[in-house]
């Protein structure tokens, strides 16, 4: 499970103007000094000494602000305080914070009960995303850095939580990142995936035979919150000289079963059998 390279990475979307960069780096300074105020609120001229802004530039990106309900201004007082849109991206971290830590003690239980390497991921901007990581104790295993990405197609994170999105989802994340062929087994055809991820549904895990990396196999098993949906994907991974075609099945089935506890504790359900090929809620 290797990061994605960062020239690789870079050519998913095109860099963006510097004079937009730099809007936005003031826009945040703005919103951080704020919400290091007091509770009353802080006035432009004072965000604007501290940002170290004409107080027009700071009035401007603070009206941008209060436009998306990240800041609101208080008409009587003449004051700039923290907005209702604030809460709500705090809140959606709070939650991947939790998922982490309510997570942890399965990951570390089947680390102890399998001997390999167990991660955390979610799908973020049609890439998996490791949140987390229990390494095992042997001297050669896998390693994916809290925070690092790899493509979906090649891994088996990505493919436990793709196997539970639409075909429309599917065609929109293989448009935008493709299918490169990172080994020589990785799958590079659609067809070949919708294949795979049909066997997933089957099995409840999906398996990384070498796909991603030389050397190493990954099994992984969808997470779901209380609508059904697959919000994450827990994996045991390891090198092929222990994850043999014999431990397979017997490690699928402990990777399965921790995705399944993890997603009780939080209040999530397996979603019944549906038609994959029909609409999907993420447009």
């Amino acid at each position: 499970m290797t990061q994605i390279p960062r020239t690789k990475k870079q050519a998913l979307r095109p860099a963006p103007h510097s004079e937009h960069v730099q809007s936005l780096a003031r826009a945040l300074s703005l919103l951080n000094r704020i919400a290091d105020s007091a509770e009353a609120g802080s006035s432009l001229t004072d965000l604007a000494q501290q940002v170290g802004l004409p107080p027009s530039t700071a009035h401007r990106l603070l009206t941008t602000l209060e436009q998306e309900r990240y800041v609101r201004f208080d008409q009587d007082g003449r004051l700039w305080s923290i907005g209702v849109q604030a809460f709500v991206t705090g809140c959606a971290f709070t939650k991947t914070r939790s998922l982490v830590n309510l997570a942890r003690p399965h990951m570390r239980q089947l680390m102890e009960n399998c001997g390999e390497t167990v991660n955390l991921a979610i799908e973020d901007e049609g890439e998996a995303v490791y949140l987390g990581q229990v390494e095992c104790h042997a001297v050669m295993r896998a390693f994916a850095r809290p925070g690092s990405r790899v493509l979906m197609h090649g891994s088996a994170v990505g493919k436990a939580m793709l196997s539970m999105v639409s075909d429309k989802y599917l065609t929109r994340v293989l448009q935008r990142h493709g299918m490169p062929r990172l080994t020589v087994k990785t799958i590079i055809t659609p067809a070949a995936l919708r294949a795979a991820l049909d066997q997933v549904r089957r099995d409840g895990f999906a398996t990384d035979d070498e796909e991603n990396a030389v050397g190493l196999r990954c099994l992984a098993a969808p997470i779901f919150d209380e609508t059904g949906d697959a919000i994450a994907a827990v994996s045991a991974s390891g090198p092929m000289a222990r994850l043999t075609d014999e431990r397979m099945a017997e490690l699928g089935a402990a990777v399965l079963a921790t995705a399944q506890a993890i997603s009780i504790e939080m209040g999530g359900v397996r979603p019944a059998p549906r038609d994959y090929a029909g609409a999907d809620t993420r447009d």
